[in-house]
């Protein structure tokens, strides 16, 4: 689904804080059943933090394209059903022992979360969704 954001909605959600970023992630991620990464010629782009080695994921097409400069310039905004998310990456990136940045913004790194963590935000927030 490629629905544009209109620019005062995207400069008001990424002043949010890095928890209210991950609220609206996952909103997002389960109304739309989609997770936004950043891919290059090897594949997914990656971060290290202080201390993980992450993915960073986006909710929206239009933060991943923001994160998109310098030597990112060159990376593409991928979709990621939540189906195929849920059964590939979550248990992937716990294997390859990766965090995932949520949501991060230009000057900073997003929250660290684990992938099982994550997964069952997701699933709990979906099944919030389908009983509501």
């Amino acid at each position: 689904m490629d629905t544009q954001m209109d620019k005062k909605r995207i400069v008001s959600i990424l002043s949010n804080d890095n928890a209210q970023r991950y609220k609206y992630l996952l909103k997002e991620v389960v109304n739309l059943g989609e997770i936004w990464i950043l891919t290059d010629e090897q594949g997914c782009v990656m971060l290290s933090t202080d201390e993980e080695d992450c993915v960073p994921i986006w909710p929206n097409k239009e933060f991943a394209e923001l994160w998109a400069t310098g030597d990112w310039q060159d990376c593409e905004p991928q979709a990621i059903t939540l189906k195929k998310w849920h059964s590939h990456w979550t248990d992937g990136l716990a294997d390859d022992e990766l965090a995932i940045a949520v949501f991060p913004v230009p000057d900073q790194d997003g929250l660290v979360v684990y992938p099982d963590e994550f997964d069952y935000e997701l699933t709990a927030l979906g099944r919030k969704k389908l009983a509501g």
